[in-house]
């Protein structure tokens, strides 16, 4: 429900919400200037002035937007200089893409992002009314429970958090405080563009609303919280549905994230769908329900397939009865190695990691080569035997063959890395050993 306080509470309220915080090592600000950051500055920094707290940096990014925008960072510093808080003011290029909106709030993360170091936090001031017109606008776009839950209180971002204490708090308590602190804020002219579609739902679809029910941004919000506490079950139901398929792979040096198929092919196709999102969320942006028929044309297709699925952000492959992620260098080609000069120092491998050698070096003449086809690899005591065979025999993804380096000496196969038994110097006392590429990014 919405609760109209005195806006004398909005210290003491900002302080409960962020008592979990009270030790990082900084807080930082997102300040655009506008109502909502102004007044969760100021509280802030009253509070600052009778509790102790970490040190205050306000961030005003940039976006070089409109012309207006320009006169901007020097209204945050004279408000940051009478508060006796630092600015920290950040440009950024906002990318042409067809949604402006999603673009600059891209590019501002970015650069919040960025300048996150260990365990510092970054307050921004979404209030109740934005999380009211956040739910509504992915539910017009379909949005799945995961994005329903709207925006959470907290989440990890870059080396830090992301903190929004405001999300409690309406609108009109805001502008209350501002107008008795009598504070000054900017008005962003595009606000009230409502071609925008988070303009058109504030200006003209949320007072509509509110007009028949007056308590309609706090029940959204309230709906919001409910739909995020139903997704936490979720991802505890999909914890639970991935213990089993988060099985050794059997090749720890392929350090990338895969998951054994037959735990999931058990479960209900509703409950392969959780699972995966969950696994998937920190690696990608998740597909919309429409796109999911890549999952089971993958989980059924025949037994000497090779099924891709393409997602946003990478591909998921199946073999050796595992469903592995691939992204970043896993995707690119890979460039031509050669000579090996010196077996004694580490070869970087352009995009693929690096490799050296265990042990007593061999003595000759030394290049790297991938996978052509066709390679003899003569092992003692077992004659000449082709390469491809030898693969086969020790379940080696066809994603990681046509990486695996090999070695040659005086333009013969001599060695495969990391499959010490793959090695025809019956004499040597030495290993070569590859340290993959990983791709276990996390994404925002």
């Amino acid at each position: 429900m919405t609760t109209h306080k005195h806006p004398h509470d909005l210290p003491a309220r900002l302080a409960q919400a962020l008592a979990p915080w009270r030790h990082a090592p900084v807080w930082h600000v997102g300040f655009s200037g506008g109502l909502d950051s102004t007044v969760l500055l100021h509280a802030l920094a009253d509070l600052a002035r009778r509790e102790t707290l970490p040190p205050i940096n306000a961030i005003h990014v940039h976006h070089g937007l409109q012309a207006a925008a320009d006169a901007w960072p020097a209204h945050c510093q004279q408000v940051c200089d009478a508060l006796g808080v630092s600015l920290q003011v950040m440009a950024v290029q906002v990318k042409a893409e067809a949604s402006l909106e999603q673009a600059a709030r891209d590019a501002r993360y970015a650069a919040f992002t960025a300048t996150l170091k260990p365990d510092e936090v970054l307050l921004t001031a979404q209030h109740q009314d934005d999380q009211a017109e956040t739910l509504l606008f992915r539910l017009l776009r379909g949005a799945g429970l995961r994005g329903l839950a709207a925006m959470p209180v907290s989440r990890a971002l870059g080396e830090g958090s992301l903190l929004r204490p405001l999300l409690g708090i309406s609108r009109a308590d805001l502008e209350a405080y501002g107008r008795e602190h009598q504070l000054a804020w900017i008005e962003d002219p595009s606000n009230n563009d409502v071609q925008f579609s988070r303009n058109y739902l504030r200006n003209q679809v949320m007072p509509a609303l509110t007009s028949r029910w007056p308590q309609a941004a706090a029940n959204l919000a309230r709906t919001a919280a409910h739909l995020d506490e139903a997704q936490q079950l979720l991802n505890e139901l999909a914890e639970q549905d991935l213990i089993a398929a988060r099985s050794d792979s059997l090749l720890p040096w392929v350090a990338i994230p895969s998951l054994a198929l037959a735990p999931l092919v058990d479960l209900s196709a509703a409950r392969q769908r959780n699972a995966l999102r969950h696994w998937l969320a920190p690696l990608t942006r998740l597909p919309d329900s429409d796109h999911w028929r890549g999952w089971e044309d993958l989980r059924d297709a025949g037994q000497d397939a090779r099924p891709v699925w393409r997602l946003a952000d990478g591909e998921l492959h199946r073999a050796e009865g595992r469903i592995w992620w691939l992204s970043g260098d896993f995707l690119q080609p890979l460039k031509a190695v050669s000579a090996w000069g010196n077996l004694a120092r580490p070869l970087r491998l352009p995009g693929n990691g690096q490799l050296c050698i265990e042990g007593n070096i061999p003595a000759g003449s030394f290049e790297v080569r991938y996978r052509q086809g066709g390679e003899i690899l003569h092992l003692p005591g077992r004659g000449h035997r082709d390469l491809k065979r030898l693969l086969n025999e020790r379940g080696i993804p066809l994603f990681v063959r046509g990486r695996l380096p090999l070695l040659y000496r005086n333009g013969q196969l001599l060695a495969v890395a990391n499959l010490p038994e793959l090695n025809a110097d019956a004499h040597g006392d030495w290993r070569l050993q590859w340290q993959a590429p990983t791709n276990d990014q996390s994404l925002s």
